[in-house]
């Protein structure tokens, strides 16, 4: 094949793949959201992660999605999975759709691959138009896991990859424990990378659909909804889709009031470069789950966001995306951190109960048949939370609809 049409590599990265060639930008005037960008390459400096914290705290509370740049990911590394992912998408569908590849969604297991049009959107003859597959960690714990083999020679770029981008959701989590004045290793210590968790690397695919079937599910493709872990990260790619929900003005984001469910659809702006203007591709889109909004007693809050069709001159083409996604590990308690300064000081928590205080709790909670005080791990509500929303055969309307594993509920807002 011609040299320019061959991913750039560097011994011993074999074999060659056909290029993935990142989209042009749109040309079209959409409302972007104002993103801040956090720069990672300042984190060991004098200061630098309380000065961090402080951008993370206010990132977080102006939008709860941010850009990250100065990860330590180079170009090329990037564009070689964005490669790999290219590659796999492009089999034949029945050597991706095989049972033994396929996500388990009735046991909550997200591991391996989603399959293109499984289901339908809201009640009507449109599918859903993502295939995806999600790598689990490279760990003994998981060798039993969906493992395709189109990805056997590629293993150990994968691995390292996958860790490397722990690693900068591990720097991210640090952040949020000085931001809530907690040890720095509060978080990082339930998110290591050989620890169990249902953590994954994603790579996944859109297909454009036709204008009336998008229309039939007002442009859709993926649902609003909030994450289900502690965070997400995204390598900016430059189709025009990602929106989230901006809070809106009568919204507190001090406090840790209720979820906002004002606001309005603004897109997600490309983050490609650092702030040198080096690194095509290397910057990450990320934002806060579920997991870490429990912790922080909604201090720290996940935001509603959606993927709808691209403007018009983005959808020649298929929408490829590359993710971290972040769960809590299997045994950590997902409760408000009531260890939190902070959070005590907001009135979000109570400090922690005597002995005593607890004995009376549980005798009262007893009497209503479900303690309210019932302790969940990582991996009960992640398992949980994955059946629930993918193990069905129509991605419906759910506004209004409450989720609830043991003491943590979420309100959805999926349509």
């Amino acid at each position: 094949m011609p040299p320019q049409d061959v991913a750039e590599t560097e011994s011993p990265l074999k074999p060659e793949l056909p290029k993935w060639q990142r989209p042009e930008k749109t040309k079209h005037d959409l409302p972007w959201a104002d993103i801040q960008i956090i720069d990672l390459s300042t984190f060991d400096e004098p200061s630098g992660k309380e000065k961090l914290a402080a951008e993370l705290r206010d990132a977080i509370h102006h939008t709860g999605f941010f850009s990250v740049v100065g990860t330590g990911i180079s170009s090329r590394e990037v564009q070689r999975q964005y490669d790999i992912a290219q590659a796999f998408f492009a089999l034949p569908h029945a050597e991706k759709a095989k049972p033994e590849y396929k996500c388990d969604f009735a046991q909550g297991n997200y591991f391996g691959y989603r399959e293109i049009y499984e289901a339908t959107v809201r009640g009507t003859a449109v599918r859903n138009n993502v295939e995806l597959w999600n790598h689990a960690k490279f760990t003994e714990r998981y060798a039993g896991e969906a493992r395709h083999p189109c990805f056997e020679d590629f293993k150990g770029e994968i691995e390292e990859f996958s860790r490397k981008a722990l690693d900068v959701a591990l720097k991210l989590l640090e952040l949020c424990a000085l931001i809530l004045e907690l040890p720095p290793s509060f978080f990082a210590a339930q998110h290591r990378y050989d620890s169990p968790s249902d953590d994954h690397l994603r790579y996944m695919s859109y297909r454009p659909r036709s204008a009336a079937d998008d229309a039939a599910v007002d442009n859709t493709w993926t649902r609003a909804h909030t994450d289900f872990g502690t965070l997400t990260l995204l390598w900016s790619q430059n189709v025009a889709g990602l929106q989230i929900k901006t809070k809106s003005s009568s919204s507190s984001s001090d406090t840790g009031s209720d979820r906002d469910h004002g606001g309005e659809w603004r897109y997600v702006p490309p983050v490609d470069t650092d702030k040198a203007g080096e690194g095509q591709g290397t910057g990450v889109i990320c934002n806060v789950g579920d997991a870490l909004d429990f912790w922080s007693a909604s201090y720290l809050k996940s935001t509603t966001h959606r993927v709808v069709r691209p403007p018009p001159d983005q959808l020649g083409a298929n929408r490829l995306g590359l993710f971290y996604f972040v769960r809590p590990g299997d045994e950590a308690v997902i409760e408000p951190a009531a260890a939190s300064p902070l959070l005590r000081r907001l009135g979000l928590v109570k400090s922690d109960s005597s002995e005593e205080e607890k004995g009376q709790e549980s005798q009262e909670e007893g009497k209503d048949g479900e303690a309210k005080r019932e302790k969940v791990t990582g991996s009960r509500y992640v398992r949980a939370r994955v059946k629930d929303y993918h193990s069905h055969g129509d991605y419906a309307d759910r506004t209004g609809q409450v989720f609830q594993v043991g003491n943590l509920k979420i309100v959805d807002e999926a349509r």
